[in-house]
């Protein structure tokens, strides 16, 4: 899952970045509001956290920006303030959620991970390609009753990938979208865990679902898709 971190602090923003890549979301980090209304109008983002106090355009101004532009990504307002008329304004305005600095970094985990299950639609908790299926809100992986165990990028591979079944993915789209940074050609990392993964969803005996499609990319799917 894709967040938009808004944050001016370069510190603060970097010890949160680092905190939600390891849990697994790709992470894009601005410091100004008047980025976060650019990135956030120009691209989808599962969650934006947003802090308010910004130099320049702040982020109450933002927020409301986004609403009126009918922007319905679910926002994490973020203040060092606690004043209640700001809370109040903020939820007015559409927020999703509130948090005053400084917080508990599992407390913020846990408020992201309540936004996005919050913002899944209950007919899209599952992703099903042939017998393996993921569960988005429990990140449970099972493929013909069998439990799979991913680590975190394993994981964030898979779910990119079952989210589009049978569209091939470039390398350059994998690492964007899955390491959220630019593809380097001289680093082999999307074939090291496109390989990984394939050891875990494909056992011996299994339908091979993960295609290499030479020259390009890889894609999931079943044999019988078109």
């Amino acid at each position: 899952m894709r967040i938009l971190l808004v944050e001016d602090e370069k510190k603060v923003a970097s010890f949160i970045s680092k905190a939600l890549a390891e849990a697994g979301y790709v992470v894009e980090e601005v410091h100004n509001g008047n980025d976060a209304l650019r990135l956030a109008l120009a691209n989808a983002y599962d969650t934006i956290i947003l802090d308010i106090m910004m130099p320049g355009r702040d982020g109450l101004s933002v927020l409301k920006l986004l609403r009126e532009r009918h922007v319905a990504t679910p926002v994490l307002v973020l203040t060092a303030r606690g004043e209640v008329s700001e809370r109040v304004e903020g939820l007015e305005l559409g927020a999703d959620d509130y948090m005053g600095k400084p917080f508990a970094m599992r407390e913020l985990l846990a408020r992201v991970a309540a936004l996005n299950r919050r913002a899944t639609p209950e007919r899209n908790v599952i992703l099903q390609v042939a017998d393996l299926s993921v569960n988005l809100l429990t990140r449970e992986v099972v493929r013909a009753g069998r439990s799979i165990r991913l680590a975190v990028r394993e994981y964030a591979l898979l779910e990119y990938l079952m989210r589009s079944p049978g569209r091939v993915h470039s390398r350059t789209s994998l690492c964007e979208h899955v390491w959220g940074y630019h593809f380097d050609t001289g680093t082999n990392v999307v074939d090291v865990y496109v390989q990984r993964l394939r050891k875990k969803i494909e056992e011996e005996g299994e339908e091979r679902i993960l295609h290499t499609v030479r020259g390009v990319g890889y894609s999931l799917k079943a044999n019988s898709n078109p």
